[in-house]
């Protein structure tokens, strides 16, 4: 007997999305998708505003992401003044870190929120573990000094945050050409030393290796398991600086092959030369590829996992010596398996955290050089800006009329760039964990959604949503006719 199996929503996850599993009457996997039924509306949102508005109204886009929708907005328009450019920023030096500053910070809270908030519940219980006790309040039953570690951990990234940006969430700081502020060396200080309630920059890092420590435990015990979970092949994708390694703010787009070739690599203004989006009809979601390979095998994986495949090596100690046994555990060859985006994840928190620690010692964060001007007549009225943001690739591209009203806006996010992976994703553990196991059980279902979570998906970002979402389990027959429905509030 045939069945349809929906996920609807997966849990977990920034924004709503639902996953349908059609079975074929022996029960073997036909299909499966993943449907992002929000809608997308900041694209024409933004249409008509001025452009220096952009990258305060663009942030609104998510309460996870902002800083990075604010930043690439901010890139874009240093474009559209003349003053970004493919050779450099174009910012003066205490712009640019202190633009990093905030960029990094919001890699490491929102890592930390992602990882252990939405990630270690099933790897502290159990995939299989009670919904009830798979959850933030379990972990703080199971392990409180952790969790109260993990929570100074955030709270440290957002105050980082608020200092550059003075706000904790959709703040203001950059502005065309630099930013509108620097940092007092007492600001720095009080981030370094920390404070009653909020850690010293040595108990960060302390911190940040608990994440690491927790999922080589995890993959010690269960090796096969993490190993064999949805290894899905595909194209990595990462801003890289001219030594190949990864940057998180600026560089060029690089994309390599399963034996780390480089496929393409080329300035992030010319995407439109090489990327095309496809849409389908059960998903708001577009399907972005290469257009010379097709979006068979000209589709990408983009975030944590990419990033360590694309980069040869990192520029702090702590955060280098963890990807180099990374790498060697796949022999130098780009890292396929789904659930080592987690491994990724906790060397990028180690990373973000020490490269905070430089910059927050850094004397150039207090002088006043702080915006580049413009050249008269160097006003170009369009730009393009990438970063990268905790969960991949970030691009924002605007155009505006003489009089500075935005009239176009495309934006492509990371987690529509792994539209295409994450859907071979869903397909792949549901022709494991559902085909031949007789009744389908909600652990079976959890699988399919810790498949998605690894991706740390931010629909929110790609969407906009109204409304409660259930969770409704429905089974018909071949005719169509429900022969079973489970319904979760």
């Amino acid at each position: 007997m045939s069945q349809k199996i929906v996920i609807d929503p997966v849990t977990r996850i920034e924004g709503h999305g639902k996953v349908t599993v059609n079975l074929d009457d022996d029960g073997n996997v036909v299909d499966a998708r993943l449907h992002v039924v929000e809608f997308r509306g900041f694209e024409k949102f933004i249409q008509g505003h001025p452009f220096w508005e952009a990258p305060v109204l663009m942030q609104r886009i998510c309460g996870i992401c902002f800083v990075s929708h604010h930043l690439c907005g901010a890139k874009v328009l240093d474009d559209m003044i003349g003053v970004g450019g493919e050779a450099g920023t174009g910012l003066t030096r205490t712009a640019e870190k202190i633009r990093r500053l905030g960029h990094y910070a919001q890699m490491l809270q929102s890592h930390v929120t992602a990882y252990f908030y939405l990630v270690v519940p099933e790897m502290m219980f159990g995939m299989d573990a009670a919904p009830e006790q798979r959850n933030l309040v379990g972990l703080i039953e199971a392990d409180p000094a952790l969790m109260r570690r993990v929570i100074m951990l955030r709270k440290w990234g957002q105050e980082v945050i608020k200092t550059v940006f003075g706000r904790r969430m959709h703040g203001i700081s950059s502005v065309p050409g630099g930013v509108d502020k620097n940092l007092s060396r007492a600001e720095c200080d009080r981030l370094l030393n920390g404070e009653e309630g909020l850690p010293s920059i040595e108990e960060v890092l302390d911190y940040a290796r608990d994440g690491l420590r927790l999922f080589e435990e995890f993959h010690e015990k269960s090796r096969s398991a993490v190993d064999g979970f949805a290894n899905v092949p595909a194209l990595n994708m990462s801003l890289v600086d001219v030594d190949g390694n990864v940057d998180y703010y600026h560089g060029v787009l690089r994309i390599v092959d399963e034996n780390k070739r480089i496929v393409r690599e080329f300035d992030y203004h010319d995407y439109l030369d090489h990327f095309s989006e496809a849409v389908e009809e059960w998903s708001y979601m577009k399907f972005p590829f290469l257009k010379a390979l097709g979006r068979e095998h000209g589709s990408v994986r983009v975030g944590p996992l990419a990033r360590m495949n694309v980069t040869n090596s990192l520029s702090t100690p702590l955060a280098q010596e963890a990807l180099e046994r990374f790498h060697a555990y796949t022999g130098g060859v780009p890292n396929n398996m789904t659930l080592h985006t987690n491994w990724a994840r906790t060397i990028e928190v180690l990373h973000a955290a020490e490269l905070i620690e430089e910059l927050l010692r850094d004397p150039d964060l207090q002088n006043d050089d702080l915006i580049a001007a413009p050249a008269p007549g160097a006003w170009v009225g369009e730009g393009v800006g990438v970063v990268e943001a905790p969960r991949g690739t970030l691009l924002h591209h605007y155009r505006a009329g003489a009089d500075g009203d935005i009239t176009f806006a495309n934006l492509i996010v990371a987690t529509t760039q792994n539209n295409e992976v994450l859907n071979r994703t869903v397909r792949a553990v549901a022709q494991d964990y559902l085909v031949g196991h007789g009744d389908i059980t909600e652990a079976m279902m959890n699988a399919i959604e810790v498949g998605i979570r690894a991706f740390d998906p931010c629909l929110s970002c790609a969407t906009h949503a109204l409304g409660q979402m259930p969770l409704i389990v429905t089974i018909r027959d071949p005719a169509g006719n429900v022969i079973e429905e489970r319904v979760r509030s």
